[in-house]
């Protein structure tokens, strides 16, 4: 006889994380939400419960800032150029994951990610530069010629999704664009009308996440960057990038095809095609007589099935 595997998965839905943290360390489930959990989450319950098994993996998914280029003001590719200039990415990763978030543009990072630029280059792209300052001094003097200044700030909406994830990052960006006389307001919106509110542009600035179903160029390019594609929701459009993303499709040789991928992350860094903030790490946790479980480290969208785990009790 092999391994007693489930009969099947019963999903607790609870909305509130400190709850769910509660229900897990009084046995009231056998795991958490695969790829859920922040770094902070995901060692509070190390320290409350020694036995508990916790990994923390790369998911695919990388938080953007959005900007809606349908209308003013964000429009202007300069003042979208200064948003992207503003970020301090490392801010971001040092404060919601303590460090354990990766540095990237549109493709997943190495190691873990095959296509993604190593740090040398990514360093080399608009707004990547480690030297934050000499960034936003740039940034403030695009502002500037826009007409803005201490004393004529912009003021706009930052709209997000009403969870953790996507909240927790808006608040560190509405105090980052401060740095360059944008004023921002956190406007929270519900899950069920989050996406419907972004297909209809009715937004200014948003915080997103994008999750992607594979470490691929053809699912990660076409799917969110292409004229009109459906996972396009800030509308950018280059037919030249278009074409670009059609020629590394065809190129056989992988090497040959990472120079043309890289192509594209710098054309879309250029555009400030929905900058790029930093690709998180999550985690889950199960109970040592939970087995047979296994993290993907390509996307939250795999390993769900769990057709090899199970129950040891």
């Amino acid at each position: 006889m092999g391994p007693p595997y489930l009969d099947g998965i019963e999903y607790l839905i609870i909305k509130n994380v400190s709850a769910g943290v509660l229900a897990f360390l009084a046995g009231q489930v056998d795991m958490t939400s695969p790829y859920y959990l922040q770094v902070p989450v995901l060692n509070d319950i190390k320290n409350q419960d020694a036995a508990a098994i916790c990994n923390l993996v790369p998911v695919n998914v990388n938080r953007n800032v959005m900007m809606n280029r349908a209308a003013p003001p964000f429009n202007d590719p300069d003042l979208r150029r200064a948003v992207a200039l503003a970020l301090d990415r490392k801010a971001f990763v040092d404060t919601l994951t303590l460090g354990k978030g990766d540095f990237g543009a549109v493709m997943q990072p190495p190691p873990e990610g095959i296509w993604g630029m190593p740090p040398e280059m990514l360093n080399t792209l608009p707004g990547y530069d480690p030297d934050v300052p000499k960034n936003r001094a740039e940034a403030r003097r695009i502002m500037e010629k826009l007409g803005y200044r201490p004393d004529k700030r912009l003021a706009v909406k930052v709209s997000t999704r009403n969870v953790q994830p996507y909240r927790d990052a808006a608040i560190i960006l509405i105090d980052q664009l401060k740095e360059i006389y944008i004023d921002g307001e956190l406007d929270i919106i519900d899950t069920v009308q989050w996406y419907p509110k972004v297909m209809r542009d009715d937004y200014t600035v948003g915080l997103n996440l994008t999750g992607n179903g594979l470490d691929d160029p053809d699912q990660t390019l076409y799917e969110n960057f292409t004229c009109g594609a459906e996972g396009n929701y800030d509308r950018y459009c280059n037919p030249e990038l278009d074409k670009m993303v059609d020629r590394q499709s065809m190129e056989f040789d992988q090497k040959k095809r990472k120079e043309l991928v890289w192509a594209i992350e710098r054309k879309l860094a250029e555009d400030a095609a929905r900058p790029i903030l930093w690709h998180n790490r999550t985690g889950t946790c199960w109970h040592p007589y939970v087995k047979g479980y296994t993290l993907m480290v390509n996307s939250v969208y795999n390993g769900w099935r769990m057709e090899d785990v199970w129950l040891d009790r």
